[in-house]
């Protein structure tokens, strides 16, 4: 199964996925062992720690291409971002610096805190639409928040954002409750993509043919292959498949006495 892998930190000693050089080449030979050929650099940008801002990601990108041209190595890396949410996102200054997925002006990776959802997404996320780039949220179910009240994801779906789970949450490797929470967001048609957020070949892998091949088990083969066919939908700028997206029912606890 040929896959693309929309979200990875592959580019080397730049955030806290691959070291170096080496840890590169060993990530993208997994990636192939993997059956994926093609690979978005994701580095974070704006997120405290780091900064990597899109002229940077574009010459690093081509200078890893390069690297595995010459270890041979059969995977393409396409530019890509993956910056935190913040207020001015959808500003012309921001524009020189933010990254689309492929810098195809169309799809940009957002990622919110960790502990919650900033109040202004919900606006922000609508001027960016009238720009149009489309907003695709990196693993919601690792939000506090969202955890909390998953209709939060289903109001940005419906208003026309997309969401990318995490190959690790869907097989299990993020605990219980978030593979839980994985599977719903795809039966309730809140999440588009699957990608591997691998960091390195260790402790954050890639994990995409077992995650595929649980979501063939889980929703069968229609779908598995919907997903596969929205990565390369995103990387070309085109429209994604979607459905319509239902409305997660919390569970209300009654108080015993």
């Amino acid at each position: 199964m040929q896959l693309i892998d929309i979200h990875c930190h592959i580019l080397p000693g730049i955030d806290d996925g691959a070291q170096d050089e080496q840890v590169s080449l060993n990530m993208a030979k997994q990636a192939v062992a993997e059956g994926i050929t093609q690979i978005v650099a994701t580095p974070h940008h704006k997120n405290r720690h780091w900064d990597n801002p899109k002229p940077e990601i574009l010459t690093r990108v081509q200078k890893i291409n390069q690297l595995f041209e010459q270890n041979q190595i059969g995977l393409r890396v396409l530019p890509g971002q993956e910056p935190r949410i913040f207020g001015e996102m959808a500003t012309e200054g921001a524009s020189q610096e933010l990254l689309t997925v492929n810098n195809n002006k169309k799809y940009i990776l957002i990622e919110f805190p960790t502990h919650h959802v900033p109040r202004y997404a919900q606006q922000l996320f609508f001027d960016l639409q009238v720009q149009g780039v489309t907003p695709v949220i990196v693993h919601p179910e690792k939000n506090e928040e969202i955890v909390q009240h998953p209709n939060m994801l289903y109001q940005f779906i419906a208003d026309g954002a997309l969401s990318q789970v995490t190959a690790a949450s869907l097989i299990g490797k993020n605990g219980r409750s978030a593979k839980k929470l994985t599977l719903q967001f795809i039966e309730n048609n809140l999440s588009q993509f699957v990608a591997s957020d691998a960091h390195n070949i260790t402790a954050r892998p890639f994990y995409m043919q077992e995650a595929f091949l649980n979501l063939k088990k889980q929703f069968g083969r229609d779908l598995a292959n919907l997903f596969r066919e929205n990565a390369e939908l995103l990387i070309s700028g085109e429209l994604v498949n979607r459905e319509e997206p239902i409305e997660i029912k919390e569970k209300k606890f009654l108080d015993i006495f």
